[in-house]
């Protein structure tokens, strides 16, 4: 590919294979929430079979596939800046559906666990890859659509997960009430078929070809060398205890801080284990705190451009944690909605599973397409026009929320679940497209990672725990969902912040970058 003359390489940038590629990277992403979501509609019987309660089953979803996704991303989100994309995401998708396979075979709450992190550390891969891929694929000025369009495999994945896993854990207990071949039950054949067939994608996905980093923006990128040895450096950064070695590369003073982090983390993991009892989410909590601190020192070291552009930039912190805290509303919701519907209506798991999956799908597919094509319009007439997304999603949502989690009709629970999942995915495609811009090419995967610790940390690794604890404590699970909108008020403070300084900061990158050190 690097051989190829600029001026065709650059003519191909959002022509028909640039589509191509962004509709195979679609179904990459259906598959990975399919994996992902699917734990939704089996969470009652799961629970039942390992007997954990709303709390345990919030953190198997969220927290410990959360916290190990986000970890990996940072290492695996560098390799994508530097090693074969196509390649990588093609081992990852591997990975996860295999993980996610042998969550069929788990028989305890901890194999249940070990099988989601693999999970996690397989699904960190894709991210990454797409959007750094798709922003060479695509010019500036269709970027947030094309993302937009990846992203709607969330919401489409997310949907068809809540349909097939219904569907089969009816007809597979109704075959085998007393268990099936090898013993199995519903929501344990319920992983398998959803597992297996991303093998089979992963063979696919090898045959794409990898595009000329950072063309679409005129800024080609040279190959880097060892790509390894950076990958395992990068995880060296953020896996404990290699983290102490690492730091300690850098001198007594830079060792002296990340102990002091260490120190930091432990106690806040002790406070909040004492006062919740829950040890294992906030030992997760806890660890992905002390691993981002650590990897944020060592970037700051070894690359002050990076640093420079990504935590040393206010603007890009604003759109980790704004739209962290929006995702934190939402996967709650995507995830607890199927258990509300079950245990207030009596809903039939297949009958939920297809009006909430399809509901889902639809309106998130709206939202997220429609939200992209927006920003794009209001960007190209406002340098921080994509903002205003933003504030539609979260705005937008919260009275079908209410209405949605209030209701005493099955069908308005519904109905009001599709209009609401329309607004709330808006955003996605912004945020996305934000993170790349504030950025330089070589930079993608980090930023791509540095953007998904909001996502996963703050928003899968607390939102579906958090929901969780407080339905125990209230004893209903609709007003836990609800009590998350105290969180609005913050929300609405990052994106106003977010909103005045983006113009200047994306303006201002490559100068900060250079006064950073940055040769280019």
């Amino acid at each position: 590919m690097h051989g190829r003359e600029p001026e065709t390489e650059r003519a191909r940038v959002g022509g028909p294979y640039s589509w191509y590629v962004l509709g195979v990277l679609v179904l990459v992403y259906v598959m990975n929430f399919v994996d992902r979501q699917i734990m939704a509609i089996l969470a009652e019987d799961i629970k039942a079979d390992l007997k954990v309660g709303d709390a345990e089953i919030g953190f198997l979803y969220g927290t410990v596939f959360g916290v190990f996704y986000a970890l990996f991303g940072i290492p695996l989100g560098r390799l994508a800046d530097s090693w074969h994309r196509i390649r990588l995401l093609t081992i990852g998708l591997a990975l996860w559906s295999g993980m996610t396979a042998l969550s069929g075979f788990a028989k305890s709450f901890g194999q249940l666990a070990a099988a989601r992190i693999g999970v996690g550390v397989g699904e960190a891969s894709a991210s990454p890859v797409a959007f750094s891929v798709l922003s060479d694929y695509f010019p500036k000025e269709k970027r947030a659509t094309a993302l937009a369009i990846y992203s709607s495999g969330l919401y489409l994945g997310g949907g068809l997960s809540l349909f097939i896993g219904g569907l089969i854990v009816k007809r597979w207990n109704a075959a085998f009430p007393e268990g099936g071949p090898l013993g199995l039950v519903g929501w344990q054949a319920a992983f398998l078929a959803v597992g297996i067939p991303g093998l089979l994608l992963a063979l696919w996905v090898a045959t794409l070809r990898e595009p000329v980093r950072g063309l679409a923006d005129g800024i080609a990128s040279p190959p880097v060398p060892d790509p390894f040895r950076r990958f395992f450096t990068e995880l060296s950064a953020v896996l404990p205890p290699f983290t102490l070695l690492h730091a300690a590369r850098f001198g007594a003073r830079a060792l002296a801080v990340n102990i002091a982090g260490l120190g930091v983390a432990l106690a806040f993991m002790a406070a909040m284990i004492r006062f919740t009892g829950n040890w294992p989410q906030w030992a997760a909590i806890g660890l992905a705190g002390y691993a981002v601190f650590s990897w944020a020192q060592s970037i700051r070291r070894r690359d002050p451009p990076t640093f420079a552009l990504i935590w040393g930039t206010p603007t890009f912190l604003f759109v980790v944690a704004g739209f962290g805290l929006i995702s934190m509303i939402g996967y709650a919701v995507g995830f607890w909605q199927a258990p509300y519907a079950i245990r207030t209506f009596g809903a039939d798991k297949a009958v939920a599973g297809f009006f909430l999956g399809g509901g889902g799908a639809a309106g998130g597919f709206l939202g997220v397409i429609l939200g992209g094509r927006l920003s794009d319009w209001f960007k190209r007439r406002n340098p921080a026009g994509r903002i205003f997304i933003g504030f539609v999603a979260l705005l937008g949502a919260a009275p079908f929320f209410i209405l949605q989690f209030t209701t005493d009709s099955e069908t308005l629970f519904y109905l009001w679940g599709f209009l609401a999942s329309v607004f709330a995915s808006t955003w996605v495609g912004v945020a996305a497209a934000t993170s790349q811009d504030l950025v330089l090419p070589r930079m993608r995967g980090a930023a791509t990672a540095t953007y998904f610790l909001g996502t996963t940390i703050i928003g899968l690794g607390l939102g579906p725990f958090l929901v969780g604890k407080m339905s125990e404590l209230l004893g209903d699970l609709g007003q836990a969902i609800l009590s998350l909108y105290v969180f609005a008020v913050p929300i609405l403070v990052l994106l106003v912040l977010l909103y005045r300084t983006l113009p200047a900061a994306e303006a201002s990158r490559v100068a900060r970058a250079r006064a950073a050190g940055e040769p280019a």
